[in-house]
């Protein structure tokens, strides 16, 4: 059982009020335990967001920093690393949710050596909502038999447990400023280095959904972020390895004009109320060989 934790969040424009009050009290229940909980704003713009999240340094053992400049979600978890002064890390998401009376307890008590990823599972949503629609799809892969079975494939940012010594000597690559996939070169990085991940059964909640037209805007700053940096990540999307399979060079051509046609189309149905999942496939594909026409 640990006796010292830094739980870290990094947060853009979202209130954690909740989450860090319920971390709290969860910590303040363990004897013996050591704890911090550091909140830092990546240079939100959002002013409400911003005076809530105020009221967490009220809070025992917590410190909000907030950064007037917006550096990045990997720069930031680096930051966070560099301000915990304990030796084990607890890192989450901001829009994360606290599912259980015990989600700290189950974490001091896992049997992390190096790193350990508990996974996420989701909330009731609504059919008109695409994330919503999108996660459900995905929830089986989040499972811990299923995380397990390719431990580095399966690494997410928003609920790890990591030693300090080996973020401190395996940063996050600050090259990624934009949304998408510095979790995913991360999980890599640490396989390449020798680093364990296990998989315990202890997932935060994923409850609360962005609307339709945020949530197809970051899809497509995801696959931006994906093209830049697909050198690095091959092996390690699925895109990846589908598009880098088509060797036809006329497939692609053909792929490329049904969006440049139809994509508008396929747009106005993913942020509508009747997104379409296989709608949603498409688009992105299309999305990522258009940014691709020049390779």
């Amino acid at each position: 059982m640990k006796q010292e934790l830094s739980i870290l969040i990094p947060i853009y424009n979202s209130d954690c009020r909740e989450q860090v009050t319920k971390l709290s009290r969860q910590a303040e229940a363990i004897e013996g335990l050591a704890y911090e909980i550091i909140v830092a704003d990546d240079g939100s713009r959002d002013a409400q967001c911003l005076m809530l999240n105020a009221q967490l340094s009220s809070l025992k053992n917590v410190h909000y920093i907030r950064r007037e400049q917006n550096v990045g979600r990997a720069a930031i978890r680096n930051f966070l690393a560099q301000q915990a002064k304990y030796e084990w890390l607890l890192f989450m998401d901001g829009d994360m949710s606290i599912p259980t009376e015990d989600f700290l307890r189950k974490w001091i008590e896992a049997d992390v050596k190096q790193v350990g990823y508990g996974g996420y599972i989701v909330g009731s949503g609504e059919r008109s909502n695409l994330r919503y629609l999108y996660e459900k799809q995905c929830e089986p892969m989040h499972r811990a038999e299923e995380r397990r079975k390719r431990p580095f494939m399966h690494f997410h940012t928003c609920n790890f447990m990591i030693a300090k010594e080996i973020i401190l000597s395996n940063p996050f690559d600050e090259r990624f400023h934009h949304y998408g996939y510095e979790d995913v070169l991360f999980g890599k990085h640490l396989l390449q280095a020798g680093i364990t991940i296990v998989h315990p059964d202890n997932p935060a909640g994923f409850f609360d959904y962005e609307d339709n037209d945020h949530f197809v805007s970051k899809t497509e700053e995801g696959l931006r972020t994906l093209h830049t940096f697909r050198n690095d990540l091959r092996g390690y999307s699925h895109l990846l390895t589908f598009t880098d399979g088509i060797h036809i060079g006329a497939v692609k051509s053909l792929i490329r004009l049904w969006h440049r046609l139809f994509g508008s189309i396929e747009r106005k149905n993913l942020c509508g109320k009747r997104p379409n999942l296989k709608v949603f496939k498409l688009y992105r594909l299309g999305f990522y060989l258009t940014l691709t026409n020049n390779d």
